[in-house]
């Protein structure tokens, strides 16, 4: 995989719109935060249009993305925000600059199409971590993490988790390249141009505010089409604000996920601090790194 260059002071981050509308007062906190790392900021020039619930028009976000791609002078892109948007877009960009210049591409949720996206067909590494819209959530723990990271220091995660979902770890030691994202924007990609190729790689998931049964409508999704069997591990982050039905579904979306990978022998790791949660701890997709799963979970990436 090919790595970009980690910031320095004085580097330039653009913020680029992809999905859904933002305002400047909801984007004033991660301005600050990077000038406070000594970054300069470049916002994309249609970050505040509005069309819909659409930051600007589908020709709009692209043209902004496209800028800051092709930019010499930009260093990273953070996205502005997830919701809505981002593969209506996709495929009208051209990536051929951006593979002989790469720079870091940081978001999560929505973004999770542009991870795969660019890890499946340059084989760049990117960030899934907090994008603008969320910094002022981010824990002081989160937002040192993340400013070590996007500055070159070498990211290993110990934990112990301490939820409900203990039970339905799967213990062992494996090593692979990391890729996934949001589930739900996984599901929707299988079968594009931008579908995961999950084969011999660590496999992480979250999501946010789906129903159970739905849940468990992708996970059969993931596994009739190859995704779950080949994996050298997997976890799995935030899975918050899970909706029921009336007649309730009878597993936690946790559970859901363990079922659909029971048969299989790799390690699972349920609490990751990753996904829609203060404590979105950035994942470098694309690196590989080592999971172990034991009476507590390390995540060691290798430099």
């Amino acid at each position: 995989m090919i790595r970009p260059n980690f910031l320095k002071p004085g580097d330039t981050v653009a913020i680029v719109a992809t999905a859904r509308k933002v305002t400047r007062m909801e984007m004033k906190p991660a301005i600050d935060l990077l000038k406070s790392w000594g970054l300069e900021v470049q916002p994309g020039k249609n970050l505040f249009k509005e069309d819909r619930q659409f930051a600007g028009s589908d020709d709009d976000r692209a043209s902004d993305l496209q800028k800051a791609l092709n930019s010499k002078t930009c260093k990273a892109i953070l996205f502005a925000r997830g919701g809505y948007g981002t593969v209506r877009i996709i495929d009208r960009i051209d990536w051929k600059r951006f593979a002989k210049d790469p720079k870091w591409l940081i978001g999560f949720s929505d973004v999770t199409v542009i991870h795969n996206h660019v890890q499946r067909h340059l084989g760049i590494e990117t960030l899934h971590a907090p994008m603008a819209f969320s910094f002022p959530k981010m824990t002081p723990g989160c937002t040192k993490v993340m400013k070590d990271t996007l500055f070159g220091e070498r990211l290993r995660y110990t934990w112990q988790s301490k939820t409900s979902s203990d039970q339905l770890h799967r213990r062992g030691k494996c090593k692979g390249v990391i890729t996934g994202g949001n589930l739900s924007m996984l599901y929707s990609l299988i079968g594009s141009n931008s579908d995961i190729d999950t084969h011999g790689k660590i496999l992480f998931l979250e999501d946010l505010d789906e129903y159970l049964y739905h849940v468990d409508r992708m996970m059969m999704q993931l596994k009739r089409n190859g995704k779950l069997n080949g994996l050298a591990g997997l976890i799995v982050g935030g899975m918050t604000e899970m909706k029921d039905n009336q007649v309730p579904f009878g597993r936690t979306a946790e559970a859901i996920i363990r079922e659909a990978v029971a048969e299989y022998d790799y390690p699972v790791v349920f609490g990751f601090p990753g996904g829609h949660i203060p404590n979105n701890y950035p994942i470098l997709l694309g690196r590989e790194a080592t999971l172990n799963v034991s009476d507590k979970m390390e995540l060691t990436f290798h430099a």
